[in-house]
């Protein structure tokens, strides 16, 4: 009997895909438990529908992150800090403070858990962050952190 996974079942199949199981199992455990169902020509349009509704939305938001990426790219943030001898900060400019300050000066909004800061900023100067807009979009956002007058 084929079915329809509707959740994902261990060493048998991930959620969506159709398998071939014994008739008994289908109905005893599959179908009874709610982890499947069978696979009648509706089951299966319906799920040709789901998939392609699934890509279509993946494609959107693909586009959506490749515009951003360009508009993150083309911005460049100057971030004023306090500075002591050598260069050195007062404290730090975090992944937080980036995105905050991004927000302030430009509007766009960026969580700070796609900002790929590898350490915290310690010293004055240009730095190129990678931002991971969707899994296959990184932008790189350039920040300038500069002496506060």
């Amino acid at each position: 009997m084929k079915i329809i996974l509707s959740e994902d079942v261990k060493k048998l199949g991930k959620k969506g895909e159709v398998v071939e199981v014994s008739d008994g199992y289908a109905r005893n455990f599959l179908l009874k438990k709610g982890l499947g169902k069978e696979a009648s020509a509706g089951n299966l349009s319906e799920l040709k529908d789901q998939e392609a509704k699934a890509a279509r939305i993946a494609g959107e938001e693909l586009d959506e992150a490749k515009a951003e990426a360009v508009k993150l790219s083309e911005v460049t943030l100057h971030i004023p800090v306090k500075v002591g001898s050598n260069g050195k900060l007062f404290g730090a400019v975090s992944s937080k403070e980036i995105a905050e300050e991004l927000k302030k000066q430009t509007g766009m909004v960026v969580d700070k858990k796609k900002l790929k800061l590898e350490d915290t900023i310690k010293t004055v100067g240009f730095y190129p962050i990678p931002v991971k807009l969707h899994r296959e979009v990184t932008a790189t956002l350039k920040v300038i952190v500069e002496e506060k007058n």
